[in-house]
């Protein structure tokens, strides 16, 4: 009996060991991802005080007064579309990167060549570029009226699971596996990347404001567009889109007689009406937090609009919980 009691106490004991050993544990990790979240969130807060504070620079304001086109970015170390380096915070550090939302085609602004330009990278006939483009533009119209190739209300209710059209603008880019002719495959290979949809302070739901959502109108930054998009302009080959990629490493393009020096007169002057270099008010911004000596990570991404005539400089336009560096990675460089 004395040996039967001893081996079910034995049990129990081990038992309440284990059932508290992975409590803790439990605790311990859900303690490091809540710090860990905190310290990309500082990240984020970071770069959003650097931008506010370059958009309220001198520099910025002789660069608005002038007129010159230079291109006004941030201060070398938190630069877009670079490798920034990790900032220790706390009991960890954060790793940040930065992206022009001008180095996208932005849905709710963009024109007609603009779009077929978005689709010439993507292995696609003719005949489908025009039904998308010609369907994305009465997506955000406010009328019925079909374009040649387009799609309207009548449709997408014949579908054999209907819906209506839209007819104002995007609220979010994966809007555009609704519209006739863009599948899940398509979007997601590749275009989801080279899109966004931005819509100005004010709007009405359901309404479609004419006026560009991005200083650049209806063209593409160079200095933050991805190399997807870079391949997608006229005679732009992988090489070439490269050598622009490289080029970006070290410093942003100045002024277009730098991008017409690295890529010569002919592609140049195929591209130019397709390029600008004022980067969009918009920036999308991930970081990751990580403890030390610790594999956990946690990270945050959001949209902010920089601008001075906002209260504090900026607002939050889209934010995203549990993002990885990786995954923004991997995307950017397809």
């Amino acid at each position: 009996m004395v040996l039967w009691v001893l081996i079910l106490l034995s049990v129990i004991v081990t038992e309440f060991c284990f059932a508290m050993r992975t409590e803790v544990n439990m605790v311990r990790n859900f303690k490091e991802q809540t710090e860990a979240y905190y310290i990309a969130l500082a990240g984020l807060n970071r770069v959003i005080v650097e931008l506010v504070r370059n958009e309220f620079s001198p520099e910025k304001q002789k660069l608005l007064e002038g007129g010159d086109g230079a291109s006004a970015g941030t201060s070398p170390s938190w630069r877009m579309n670079t490798d920034i380096p990790s900032v220790p915070f706390a009991r960890g550090r954060f790793k940040v990167r930065i992206k022009n939302e001008g180095g996208k085609i932005d849905l709710n602004a963009a024109d007609e060549p603009l779009l077929k330009l978005m689709l010439n990278g993507l292995d696609i006939e003719e005949q489908e570029k025009s039904i998308i483009v010609d369907s994305i533009l009465d997506w955000r119209d406010e009328n019925d009226l079909h374009r040649m190739n387009g799609a309207e209300n009548d449709y997408y209710q014949s579908l054999p699971e209907p819906y209506k059209c839209k007819n104002g603008d995007f609220d979010a880019i994966d809007e555009l596996v609704m519209v006739r002719g863009v599948t899940p495959e398509l979007f997601y290979g590749g275009l989801d990347n080279m899109v966004t949809a931005l819509k100005d302070r004010g709007s009405k739901r359901g309404k479609v404001r004419r006026r560009p959502s991005r200083a650049g109108g209806s063209k593409i930054c160079i200095n933050a567009a991805s190399k997807a998009m870079l391949r997608a302009l006229p005679q732009m080959t992988e090489e070439l889109a490269q050598s622009v990629i490289d080029f970006r490493k070290e410093a942003d393009f100045k002024s277009l007689g730098e991008v017409s020096t690295l890529l010569g007169a002919d592609v140049y002057g195929a591209i130019s009406p397709y390029i600008t270099l004022t980067p969009s008010a918009y920036y999308q911004i991930v970081s990751v937090g990580n403890i030390t000596d610790s594999r956990t990570r946690q990270g945050v991404s959001a949209i902010v609009e920089i601008n001075r005539t906002i209260h504090k400089g900026y607002r939050v336009v889209q934010w995203s919980d549990r993002v990885l560096m990786e995954t923004l990675t991997a995307k950017s460089n397809r």
